[in-house]
């Protein structure tokens, strides 16, 4: 008897929760949900382009790796594709094509390989900058990277700081592989629409 009290009671209380919240969502004032933004208030004017060219620095060998595998499948070490495999990376971006160029910013995310049929990197990305007119704002890639082909493209699809409702592409070549170390420098120009 008891617990049948207590199961009506628990579920009295369930509906009263529910009903209560549907009111308050349907009773809420929509100038709290969302209003009209003026552009020019939020500083939006004219929208620009602008280009972006770097060296992206993927270090996996040695003592200081900026590539750093994660996780794996228990197949991934038998794939030609490296299928499965998911890795963190924090490369430098650059000037120059040289390690000891100027550092302009940071590539930092996720990498996965996520095709089984050719060498496929879902690339999740934010491309951080350290130098200049937009040091402190980013731009964020995501998209797939076939790294073997010559001319790869990406998707910008968004930005912080100066690159807030950014929106581009990325183009990317690489510039050097050592199929030993596994270690790479590729070349990105970056065309970026923002306000």
């Amino acid at each position: 008897m008891a617990k049948a009290f207590q199961t009506t009671t628990l579920n009295l209380l369930i509906s009263l929760t529910f009903f209560f919240s549907f009111l308050i969502l349907t009773t809420a004032n929509d100038e709290y949900y969302n209003s009209v933004v003026q552009r020019k208030r939020q500083g939006f004017k004219r929208e620009k382009l602008t280009h972006f060219h770097f060296y992206f620095h993927d270090t996996v060998s040695g003592k200081k790796p900026t590539n750093v595998k994660v996780a794996e499948a228990p197949t991934t070490n038998t794939s030609s594709t490296f299928f499965g495999m998911v890795a963190v990376l924090d490369d430098p971006l650059t000037v120059g094509p040289e390690p000891t160029s100027k550092q302009v910013g940071r590539a930092q995310g996720i990498v996965a390989a996520t095709s089984q049929s050719d060498v496929g990197l879902l690339m999740t990305l934010n491309y951080i900058f350290t130098e200049g007119k937009y040091n402190g704002s980013s731009l964020s890639i995501l998209g797939h990277n076939s790294i073997l082909w010559a001319l790869r493209e990406m998707p910008v699809v968004g930005g912080t700081g100066l690159f807030r409702f950014a929106r581009g592409y990325a183009l990317a070549k690489t510039y050097m592989f050592n199929a030993t170390s596994f270690d790479a420098i590729v070349e990105y120009d970056v065309y970026v629409l923002h306000y």
